[in-house]
């Protein structure tokens, strides 16, 4: 009797996997129509929890200023801390403002500087992390946690797999950072586990003039369009 409650149990959630198919094609089909509209978009990370008088705070919203300036839009995880920070300087720029939101139990709304119909609700991780890589020209990645290093090495694992093609990746915070990439360098590389050319898949930099150069270099002779 036990084996087959198991059995039966097993089944129903089976089932209940194969018919999540649909909602996850739905997000996917949503996101590739309303993201395809929207032309080149630079992506900004970094923590929900970062304070609006935190010095990266302020500093996310001149990148995001000067991105949206020389004509590109803004992607953020549509949340607060750096995110609302990124939207916000695209809004103050009078640019394009895009929030890829994810359904989260704690933490996670929706900020207000999000172009209203532009505003883009997830279930999936997956399918959300889909639509960064898919229609970013570029990373900028500011001190952040767990989602931050998430997105951070999903790009650079890409990329060095060649899934995609390269794309600039920016991490901005030498304090933060540079214990990070001393450690790539002592323990991934020494082991050989990564090679030279990987740690040249990211510039480490401090002001937003810094990144908006380097985006703009790797453009210039480069057409904008999506990843893959």
């Amino acid at each position: 009797m036990r084996k087959e409650q198991h059995h039966k149990g097993w089944n129903e959630i089976k089932t209940n996997d194969s018919w999540a198919i649909f909602k996850i094609m739905g997000e996917f089909v949503n996101g590739f129509e309303k993201m395809s509209a929207i032309g080149p978009c630079v992506s900004i990370f970094g923590s929900a929890r970062t304070k609006e008088s935190h010095e990266y705070y302020d500093l996310a919203i001149e990148i995001s200023k000067k991105l949206a300036t020389a004509g590109y839009g803004i992607i953020t995880g549509g949340g607060p801390g750096i995110m609302e920070a990124g939207n916000r300087g695209a809004h103050q720029a009078g640019g394009i403002s895009v929030g890829l939101n994810i359904d989260l139990p704690f933490e996670q709304h929706d900020n207000p500087y999000i172009d209203e119909d532009k505003s883009l609700d997830f279930d999936y991780f997956f399918v959300r992390k889909v639509m960064f890589v898919k229609y970013s020209q570029g990373f900028v990645v500011l001190p952040g946690g767990f989602g931050t290093l998430d997105e951070l090495f999903e790009a650079m694992t890409l990329i060095q797999t060649q899934k995609i093609g390269k794309f600039p990746i920016v991490m901005v915070g030498t304090d933060f950072w540079s214990g990070l990439v001393d450690w790539l360098r002592s323990q991934l590389l020494k082991a050989k586990n990564i090679s030279p050319s990987d740690l040249d898949l990211f510039k480490l930099v401090d002001t937003a003039d810094e990144v908006v150069e380097i985006i703009d270099a790797f453009y210039k002779e480069r057409t904008l369009s999506p990843n893959f």
